[in-house]
């Protein structure tokens, strides 16, 4: 018999963005293990006291210097596959914002370049980055 406490396991709280700036989804090139030089969406830990929202914000802000209002993304869904990140048991809260079509990226923080790539057509993402973008595909609104 189990205990309770032998079937819980440590969760990490993470949030990803698509931020879109006309057909182009912006990516970073994962400067660190795992996926390092693949591209991925930027996203990262939550931190104590922030929401998912406000964190998707400010990673984006990190590592693309793109700024935009946490008021102004979207939920796309929640992504809590076990084997999505081989660190561990991550769940991420993947968001959704149009930035202006002038909007400008540079890479910081972890990121060690950014690219604009095609929405309908990012390419092999680290994680499960290509079935958040498909999801957002899917979505006429985002587009």
């Amino acid at each position: 018999m189990t205990t309770e406490t032998e079937t819980w396991e440590t969760i990490s709280y993470t949030a990803d963005v698509v931020c879109i700036r006309g057909a182009d989804v912006l990516m970073v090139v994962r400067g660190d293990a795992p996926y390092e030089g693949q591209l991925a969406l930027p996203g990262g830990g939550v931190d104590r006291g922030e929401t998912s929202r406000v964190a998707a914000a400010r990673e984006l802000l990190e590592e693309t210097g793109v700024v935009v209002d946490p008021a102004a993304l979207a939920l796309v869904g929640v992504y809590d596959r076990p084997d999505r990140d081989p660190r561990g048991r991550v769940v991420t809260a993947a968001y959704v914002v149009t930035v202006p079509d002038d909007t400008a990226a540079r890479a910081g923080d972890d990121a060690a370049a950014v690219r604009w790539v095609p929405l309908a057509t990012p390419g092999d993402l680290a994680f499960d980055h290509t079935e958040i973008v498909a999801d957002v595909w899917r979505q006429p609104i985002t587009r």
